[in-house]
């Protein structure tokens, strides 16, 4: 069963936060916030909409290693190094403290291996669910204190993801989250795929 989280949605610009409140209309414990990083409020985990080599020094994570300094993404990059011999695989999330009490962690979750376009793909997806796994296990399993989760939006940025298609991935990632399959089979496999890949009847990635 999946453990319950407060989700925060936040983007600078109306537009990707009108596409958040849509896609994510009915779903528990969400709140979108038309907001920069560098103007949020105190939060437990932020997750970076990052590159497989933990060099943020653009975007979004650019405006995180500003806020928490040179020495988060030492860190990070030392993970890659350490524990993906030096290139984090997209569908990968890994938590990693920041040593500041109002906004203790991050989740480095890479949507793509260089900066470049992941429109037409699953990635946003992948990198969404990546990282609500990764806050399921460190919940689970290491009991750390994350309730709050920011996640801006995921692709928007240097993916070139349209922001409508942004939130719909994002939505079925924490819909797949909320709601766990008790079984495994082609069924279940089945519902998945089409909920992750078609919006209605049109397939939008693949």
């Amino acid at each position: 069963m999946a453990l319950p989280i407060d989700l925060w949605l936040i983007h600078p610009k109306t537009e990707m936060c009108d596409a958040f409140r849509l896609r994510f209309e009915g779903l528990p414990r969400v709140t979108v916030i038309q907001s920069r990083f560098e103007d949020l409020p105190p939060h437990d985990c932020f997750v970076t909409a990052a590159n497989a080599f933990g060099i943020m020094n653009a975007g979004i994570d650019a405006a995180v290693i500003r806020v928490h300094g040179e020495e988060l993404m030492k860190r990070v990059q030392h993970r890659i190094l350490e524990d993906y011999l030096g290139e984090q695989p997209i569908g990968t999330s890994m938590i990693v403290p920041t040593h500041n009490a109002e906004y203790p962690f991050i989740a480095h979750s890479p949507t793509m291996r260089v900066p470049g376009s992941i429109e037409g793909t699953d990635k946003v997806y992948a990198a969404t669910w990546a990282s609500l796994i990764a806050v399921y296990q460190q919940k689970a399993k290491h009991q750390l204190p994350i309730e709050s989760v920011v996640f801006p939006a995921m692709g928007a940025g240097f993916g070139g993801v349209p922001y409508s298609e942004v939130a719909r991935q994002m939505a079925v990632a924490y819909r797949h989250y909320l709601n766990p399959p008790h079984r495994m089979n082609w069924d279940m496999v089945a519902s998945r795929e089409k909920a992750i890949h078609y919006d209605g009847k049109r397939q939008v990635s693949r």
